[in-house]
Formats: structure tokens, C-alpha cells, sequence
């Protein structure tokens, strides 16, 4: 299997020749590191002319090599990125797939430039605009319209990266014993988790909400749609990194934005206007999709898939007690 190497220019040209996404006169003139990355080892390609992302999946998780992951989880992603091709509006708003290499688990992406993602969010001294909290929902709009209902292989289910993120969603933060201790993360925050970590009711609702996740459903998912997969670019508001892509039940991509306005302390008249111009507004199902906002919101406190919160423990406690009652009614 070939392996991507960033100290190995010379290799990594001859293979994307091979492949034909490298012409013959073009040769590497310099390979970076596009940013941290969680989930994939990510190098940008320079040739001097132009710059390519070549992406590749491991059977672990890059930040957290001691977690496993599924390995073809770039493959997924590249058939996500051949899906929504057909749709002009949606791949406008991604990178263009310019190559997969299934047996590689390697991808090769359109190089979107000097970009920065959206997690300077949650530093609380940025919020998002108008137009760009818009751009998120429009791009929503377009997928969940656009993609419905597929027949026969065409689905995505890309079961083995659901059943990962079950297990860090539904399940992990909400172990009284997984050897995480949240005191690392601030101080007081573990005792203020064990409220929850011990309450039978919320672990039940949880658990038949993650069921509901597991389950087939009809709406093409970009399934990680948070801060960091949004890209402020020149060319405006970018989303990438679909890999936990499936189709389900559309309240999911919806709740996991919400969540983190919420978790961003935007006001809650912008949680409004993302759903006034979300077109599928009516047809949604707003019990499970407040359960939704309410599982991330949780996650992302107390469970492993920190974010780079600057905040005090006391406006973690508000989110979780906020994010309680999205669950338990």
C-alpha cells in the first residue's frame, strides 16, 4: 500500500503521475501541512503552477492514533464528493474531487487557498454575519433538496464511521468510568458531568436517540456540518470534510449547526434564522431535532471530541443544563 510521506517529495510525484493528476512536466516544488487535522493526514502540494490537497485514511484516527477508525473512510468521502458533482450548487460550495484511489484509501482535492476554518468561534469574540450564517443554511438547503431517496448503490451508508461516532456521541460521554478525566479540560467540570453521567432518564432518551441515528434514512448527510469544516475562503464560505457523509434523517445536520451556535454563544435569535431559511422547515421533526442539538451540545462538554472553548465553568454548566432539557421533557 503506498503511504503518503510529506519527507518524500520524489515518491509522492511519481505516484500522482501515475495516476495522471500530475502532468509529466510538473514536478513538486514544496509539501506543507494545510492545518491540524483530526481525522486524516492531509498534505498540501505545491508544483509552482498550481496547489492540491491529496488526503489519505489510516485505520486510526491521525490526532488520536490510539483510537481506531475506519480505514476506507477517504473513499467514502471521494464517492460524497462524485455524488454531489451532479449538482452544480452544492459542489460550488466544496472543493472538486480530482481524483480517488479506492485500494489507497487517497483522495486528491481542488485547493481552495489561504483559508482559515470557523473555529476561531469559539474563542466568543467573533460571531457569525448575516450573509454567512445564510451561506451554511443555503448550502444545507441545496444538499438535503438535491440528494433524496437514492435507489440501490447509489445510497451512502457508511455504517463503520457512524457506529465510530456513536460510540464518541451517544455513548462514551456518558460512561461514569472512561478514563477521561474532564477536571484536565477545567476545573470542577467532573463533578458537574457526573449529574449527568448518573441520570437513568437522560441515558435512556440518549440511547433510543442513537438508535435514530444508526437507522436508514432518505437525506444525503454531509454529517459533521460544525466549525470546522467550514472554510472562510476568498471565494467565500467553503465546506469540506464530509467523511462522516450517510443518508439520514435531516434533522441531524440541521441540530449539529445549532449546537454550535449554542456552544459559540450566538444569540438565540440566529438559531431562529437558521430555521426561517432552512427550506425543509415544515417537514421538520422538532422534538428529535432539539434531542440532536442536545446530544452535541453534551458531547462536546463532556466527552472526548473536545473543542478550543475559552470559557469559565460556569457557562459550561448553563450549556449542559440548556441541552438537559432539549432531551428530557
Amino acid at each position: 500500500m503506498f503511504q503518503l510521506n510529506a519527507n518524500e517529495p520524489q515518491a509522492l510525484a511519481q505516484y500522482l503521475k501515475q495516476r495522471k493528476w500530475l502532468s509529466t512536466p510538473e514536478n513538486i516544488k514544496s509539501v506543507s501541512i494545510p492545518g491540524e487535522g483530526n481525522m486524516n493526514y492531509v498534505l498540501r502540494i505545491d508544483t509552482g503552477e498550481r496547489t492540491l490537497i491529496v488526503k489519505q485514511s489510516r485505520d486510526y484516527v491521525e490526532k488520536y492514533p490510539h483510537v481506531a477508525a475506519p480505514a476506507n473512510r477517504a473513499v467514502i468521502e471521494g464517492i460524497f464528493y462524485q455524488t454531489i458533482s451532479t449538482e452544480i450548487t452544492v459542489q460550488k460550495l466544496m472543493p472538486a474531487l480530482i481524483g480517488l484511489d479506492k485500494q489507497n484509501h487517497i483522495l486528491v482535492l481542488e485547493d481552495l487557498g489561504m483559508a482559515s476554518d470557523f473555529t476561531f468561534l469559539y474563542h466568543l469574540n467573533k460571531k457569525l454575519n448575516l450573509e454567512e450564517t445564510r451561506d451554511l443554511v443555503h448550502y444545507l438547503n441545496k444538499l438535503h433538496q438535491h440528494f433524496q431517496r437514492p435507489k440501490g448503490s447509489r445510497k451512502i451508508a457508511n455504517l463503520k464511521m457512524r457506529k465510530l461516532n456513536h460510540e464518541h456521541i451517544f455513548h462514551y460521554p456518558f460512561l461514569g468510568e472512561n478514563g477521561f478525566d474532564l477536571d484536565t479540560v477545567q476545573t470542577g467540570l467532573q463533578a458537574v458531568a457526573m449529574k449527568y453521567k448518573k441520570d437513568a432518564m437522560l441515558k435512556k432518551s440518549i440511547a433510543a436517540l442513537g438508535k435514530v441515528y444508526l437507522s436508514s434514512g432518505d437525506t444525503l448527510l454531509h454529517g459533521d456540518f460544525y466549525p470546522g469544516s467550514w472554510l472562510k475562503t476568498e471565494q467565500g464560505i467553503k465546506i469540506i470534510d464530509p467523511e462522516f457523509c450517510f443518508y439520514g434523517c435531516k434533522e441531524f445536520d440541521l441540530a449539529v449547526m445549532i449546537a454550535h451556535l449554542y456552544l459559540t454563544n450566538h444569540e438565540e435569535s440566529t438559531v431562529e434564522s437558521v430555521l426561517n431559511d432552512y427550506s425543509l422547515k415544515t417537514a421538520l421533526d422538532m422534538v428529535l431535532l432539539n434531542q440532536f442539538v442536545g446530544v452535541e451540545i453534551m458531547r462536546r462538554l463532556i466527552g472526548l471530541a473536545q473543542l478550543p472553548l475559552k470559557v469559565d465553568l460556569v457557562f459550561r454548566q448553563e450549556l449542559l443544563d440548556k441541552a438537559y432539557k432539549f432531551l428530557v421533557k
